[in-house]
């Protein structure tokens, strides 16, 4: 089985959702982001799928393509993992190595992820997708970059009276911009 894992940028009192500008993908107002570039990269090495719900899918079909000049290695990425967008209503995907899992969200992933062979599956974004594959018990790492903000509103990672009584802690690291990263697992 292979893992799942949901990566998320994420306020310090919890906010995926951007409303405000906490949070750019190529650029943190001039921060050094060097570091956090790296990982980026070491995390993407690691993986082979890209799990996304229409919306992101659809702004990062919107943005990243356009990238010419993009030195973060995001773009090159993109390019080429194989990305599968969860939509009810998208039938062409109009983005090289992109496939449409149409059917229930559930479903889908725990099919993806019975796959033989591959490396790991990431989800990012896709809030809603995220709530329904960590209600379903799916997600095998939580991987939370922690930006240096108070949103003070917006959607949270875990759907709203969802409990994981208890997470393991695998890594916690600090980067020269002020943003941690945490990874944790179900225990």
């Amino acid at each position: 089985m292979r893992k799942l894992a949901i990566t998320q940028n994420v306020t310090v009192d919890g906010s995926v959702e951007m409303l405000t500008d906490w949070f750019s993908p190529q650029n943190q107002q001039g921060a050094d982001m060097g570091d956090v570039l790296e990982e980026i990269r070491r995390q993407d090495s690691a993986s082979d799928a890209l799990l996304l719900g229409r919306r992101t899918f659809e702004d990062f079909r919107g943005y990243w393509p356009l990238q010419t000049d993009d030195t973060s290695g995001i773009t090159a990425y993109l390019d080429q993992v194989s990305k599968y967008v969860v939509s009810g209503t998208l039938t062409d995907p109009r983005w090289g190595n992109s496939t449409v899992l149409s059917g229930d969200p559930v479903e889908e992933v725990t099919a993806l992820k019975a796959r033989d062979g591959g490396k790991e599956i990431v989800l990012t974004g896709s809030i809603t997708l995220a709530h329904a594959v960590i209600a379903a018990g799916l997600v095998d790492e939580y991987r939370m970059f922690v930006h240096p903000a108070v949103q003070g509103r917006g959607r949270r990672l875990f759907p709203e009276g969802h409990e994981i009584p208890r997470l393991r802690l695998l890594a916690a690291r600090t980067f020269r911009s002020g943003i941690t990263l945490q990874r944790y697992a179900p225990a």
